[in-house]
């Protein structure tokens, strides 16, 4: 990564326990061609993907609740979240990743999923990019409980709501994950449920 403008001169890592935070130092060339020293932490958790899982003939989505320290730290009485299925693609393309974050989280073995845009969730400071996806689910489909993977402490609920009542979550405050808010949307705009 170089950049004419941008010129990093020092990285100190400041935690390395469950991802890496990392401060850096750089020279920023501003618009006035002069150069200005910052100094910002990056937090690098790698990539990831989530899905939004629709029944377009129940009018159906599969959404998952679980326990989410940040929010609990941050006024989330309970810490639990209801959010769209996403994990870390850690050496997974996306499309595999969700599709084994799919299996692992809600049960469901889907094949058929799409990618519809990725995104920086807070580029202010987390390096993350994330794959988002859509993808048909049917009864047939779940082959297995879901709810995490025990020995990455996951301890997840899945849920099935009706897609007005979901959407109709966001409204409420129910609804505050990001990432979900963002799939429900792209799926009332393209009417896929």
């Amino acid at each position: 990564m170089t950049h004419p403008k941008i010129k990093i001169t020092n990285t100190e890592v400041l935690a390395d326990h469950w991802y890496t935070l990392r401060k850096i130092t750089f020279d920023y060339q501003k618009k006035d061609q002069s150069w200005e020293t910052q100094v910002r932490e990056a937090y690098d958790r790698g990539n990831g993907a989530t899905i939004l899982l629709y029944n377009k003939a129940n009018k159906t989505v599969i959404l998952t609740r679980q326990f989410r320290m940040p929010t609990y730290l941050n006024g989330n009485e309970t810490g639990m979240l209801i959010e769209a299925c996403a994990g870390v693609l850690e050496h997974d393309n996306p499309e595999d990743c969700i599709r084994r974050e799919t299996e692992e989280e809600t049960g469901y073995l889907v094949s058929d999923v799409k990618k519809i845009f990725e995104v920086y969730m807070s580029p202010g400071s987390v390096t993350e990019i994330v794959y988002f996806f859509v993808g048909e689910y049917t009864k047939d489909m779940k082959i297995a409980e879901g709810g995490g993977v025990a020995d990455e402490q996951e301890n997840i609920e899945v849920l099935e709501f009706g897609f007005e009542e979901a959407y109709h979550m966001i409204a409420t405050g129910e609804i505050k994950d990001a990432k979900t808010i963002m799939l429900l949307q792209y799926a009332k705009i393209n009417r896929l449920v």
